[in-house]
């Protein structure tokens, strides 16, 4: 086997690693690089390898930087199958059609604004090109191996997200894991990742590989962000991702309001990728801690906001409060409109609750920017803006070390992936400290030979 690391190296997204074996190709996760323009510019380039050259795709999990790439690989002449778990799939078919119509959006607005440096301003891909690639979506139930030309694999529960999953690939006796991204094994939502098993070598995701998570009490936590943003009449956002993340809040926000911890002010969803993805999460049991009555009650704390309308009546609403709006990073969706409209009042406390990529606006309030662009323009930020790392579905450095030290024999080898320079060597350096294991992160485009 070979494998060829195409993204996800020296930083969180664009996830694609490319397994040939037999003159057979294959790519692990398709993902969409997001944060700085250094690396979002790699959408637009060419792969270095034929898209009509892969014969499938195994893909990890729905977010973006793991599935976003997908409809450009369809239009560009990739005619295989993308194999997932069915939970990926049904998320694919909310995820891909709104990014491909925000992608639209985006430059449909720039060519009315006359802001872009391109004219006119396209889009990644179309909504067209997202619909062509769900067709090629084949789904697989967890622990079943199949196919695909001389390669054997199986999806492996990895906890984090609905139908995430790792990824085992078997050929000549040989096998590697795709970690994916992993989750916490005390997560508040999914359950814990699957062991490993005895793979020989392992492709690990880094996200956390530098820090543990803050042991800080998650209800409590956002019960005093609340109460602290209401005592001052603000609004509190909080720019969230719209699977696994929302739905988050969307207990925590239930928790709080039924002990009485926070006063009885609304809890506003305005995503609809997001309303989506909650309506397969109460339907979706089967994949998460939750009992379906109080999944129902969780679903339900929130009024959910559809409509262009219904929303520009949000964006304008200055009494208290919470506002969940995508995207995470604040990087685009309706969330952007709240930014304009609350980062310039005091009164107002936007809340990040999870890793931000550099580059994104996300990164860069955290960071204490006094004002960021939006559409064109500069927005002053006098607004409180917060980070809580708390809810982050992504397994920290002890998970990332017990879930690899679990393996039943030791690896050939360990990559580590998906991680910013920091916490890639860090997590590196622990592995090799703390189980010996021979360890590395690898650079982009390297190709390593699996004997």
């Amino acid at each position: 086997m070979k494998l060829t690391f195409l993204g996800a190296t020296g930083t969180v997204t664009g996830s694609k690693y490319l397994l040939e074996a037999d003159g057979h190709r294959v790519l692990i996760d398709c993902g969409l690089y997001q944060g700085v323009k250094q690396l979002r510019l790699r959408n637009w380039e060419a792969l270095p390898v034929d898209p009509g050259s892969i014969d499938a795709v195994l893909l990890t999990h729905a977010h973006i930087d793991h599935s976003g790439f997908l409809p450009a690989l369809a239009r560009d002449g990739f005619e295989g199958r993308v194999f997932c778990t069915p939970p990926t799939r049904e998320l694919c078919g909310i995820l891909l059609p709104d990014s491909a119509r925000i992608h639209e959006e985006d430059a449909a607005y720039a060519n009315r604004r006359g802001y872009s440096k391109h004219h006119p301003a396209l889009p990644l891909y179309t909504e067209a090109d997202a619909e062509r690639a769900l067709g090629q979506f084949a789904a697989l139930d967890f622990d079943r191996w199949s196919e695909t030309g001389p390669l054997r694999f199986r999806f492996r529960p990895a906890g984090h997200i609905l139908g995430a999953a790792s990824v085992e690939v078997e050929h000549a006796g040989r096998s590697i894991l795709f970690s994916g991204d992993l989750g916490r094994s005390e997560d508040l939502l999914m359950r814990p990742p699957a062991p490993p098993g005895a793979p020989d070598w392992v492709v690990i995701e880094s996200t956390y590989g530098d820090r543990r998570h803050d042991k800080a009490d998650p209800f409590e936590s956002l019960a005093k962000v609340l109460t602290d943003t209401v005592d001052r009449g603000g609004v509190l956002l909080i720019p969230s991702f719209a699977v696994g993340r929302a739905q988050t809040l969307l207990f925590c926000f239930h928790e709080i309001l039924q002990r009485e911890l926070v006063p009885q002010v609304p809890i506003f969803m305005n995503s609809p990728m997001a309303t989506d993805v909650t309506q397969l999460f109460r339907r979706s049991s089967e994949y998460h801690r939750l009992p379906d009555e109080l999944c129902g009650n969780v679903c339900d704390v929130a009024h959910y906001v559809r409509g262009i309308e219904e929303s520009k009546r949000l964006v304008a609403r200055r009494e208290p409060c919470a506002i969940i709006s995508a995207s995470g990073m604040a990087s685009g969706g309706r969330v952007l409109h709240h930014l304009r409209a609350l980062a310039p009042d005091a009164r107002n406390t936007i809340l990040f609750c999870g890793f931000q990529a550099p580059g994104t606006r996300g990164d860069a309030l955290v960071h204490g920017a006094t004002e960021v662009k939006i559409h064109g323009a500069y927005i002053p930020v006098e607004a409180r803006v917060l980070q809580l790392d708390i809810f982050s579905a992504h397994a920290d450095q002890a998970d990332l070390l017990a879930w690899l030290g679990a393996c039943e024999s030791p690896p050939r080898g360990v990559f580590v992936t998906h991680g910013e320079p920091a916490a890639a060597d860090t997590l590196r350096r622990r592995i090799q400290d703390t189980s010996g294991y021979p360890a590395r992160v690898p650079a982009y485009l390297e190709t390593v030979e699996l004997d």
